[in-house]
């Protein structure tokens, strides 16, 4: 029996909860239309880009508390977020094993459902990223602004389409923004350097490795069972619907794709350069110093102006 969650419902009298805010209902929840999710999407960039102009001709704001209280207050909500998810998938795989977790439709509790849909509320109120980035005047990449756009879509599409697994990037996605992405963000926002910035598009990388893996055994499970049950071995069906799959494989997939390409642009090409630039500029002294002349370019100036690079934490687009 999850041990957290029980804890958590001793304390709330969810007599009072209308059922539209503890069980996703279309229509009757927040955020649960296609018109309300485009205007909330067509908003955040309104308000991005409408801040972006007005800050143009202005000094940057600091923000340094109010952006730490924001972090602070998502990765404590996204933390006990994560644990009810792993609680109840973990009882539920002690029920009916790993087939069934991703499968049937028994394990898309009423509690999940009820986790699912606060997952998706996060997704808005992360909106509030892009807000500050704005405010600080800080580059705003493609990848920042898509994926946050993006990410509110899918957890839509999820909620309706009702897929057992879609627990699996829900859960996976809170454990990186929590353990790694927000604390380092709430770090870096009061002016500590981290070392390991490197690894957290690693862990976003192998992520939606898993997430694209996952996807593709319940895919097949959904294909085998009601479109080729006498050629292709199965176990059984699996929920959801091809909807689903295909929003969320392709959204998945561009992630993927958009990831690869900033990890090789921040880190594989740049160390490449760094090296080369240091290469030829121990030379350039080399040459200086036989002819007998000092060099202004020395490895050390040069490395300093080529260390400084881009990087994204949870494809938040800052530079530091």
């Amino acid at each position: 029996m999850p041990y957290l969650a029980d804890r958590i419902l001793s304390f709330i009298p969810t007599y009072a909860i209308p059922r539209h805010l503890t069980s996703y209902i279309p229509g009757e929840s927040p955020f649960s239309t296609w018109p309300v999710v485009a205007s909330m999407v067509v908003t955040y960039l309104a308000v991005v880009f409408g801040t972006r102009e007005i800050m143009k001709d202005r000094a940057p704001l600091k923000l340094t508390t109010p952006f730490r209280v924001h972090n602070l207050i998502l990765s404590a909500g996204s933390l006990v977020l994560m644990v009810l998810l792993g609680e109840e998938a973990f009882s539920n795989w002690m029920k009916v094993g790993t087939y069934g977790l991703l499968c049937v439709p028994e394990t898309y509790t009423d509690r999940l459902e009820s986790y699912m849909m606060l997952n998706y509320f996060f997704k808005y109120y992360e909106f509030i990223d892009t807000v500050f980035l704005a405010l600080k005047k800080k580059p705003l990449s493609f990848l920042h602004v898509y994926h946050h756009s993006a990410t509110a879509v899918l957890a839509f599409v999820q909620l309706n389409g009702r897929a057992t697994a879609t627990w699996v990037p829900a859960f996976l996605n809170l454990g990186v923004h929590v353990l790694m992405c927000r604390l380092l963000y709430f770090a870096t926002a009061g002016g500590a350097k981290l070392w390991w910035k490197k690894y957290l598009t690693t862990m976003q990388i192998f992520q939606f490795e898993v997430i694209l893996a996952v996807a593709a055994f319940a895919s097949y499970h959904y294909a085998a069972y009601n479109w080729f049950p006498t050629v292709l071995p199965h176990k059984g069906d699996c929920t959801g619907s091809p909807t689903v799959g295909i929003v969320g494989a392709g959204i998945i997939t561009s992630y993927l794709i958009l990831f690869l390409k900033f990890f090789r642009k921040t880190y594989t090409e740049r160390a490449g350069s760094s090296k080369d630039v240091a290469t030829t500029g121990s030379s350039k002294t080399m040459r200086s110093h036989i002819k007998g002349k000092p060099s202004v370019n020395t490895p050390g100036s040069l490395l300093f102006r080529v260390e400084t690079s881009t990087w994204t934490c949870c494809v938040r687009g800052s530079r530091r």
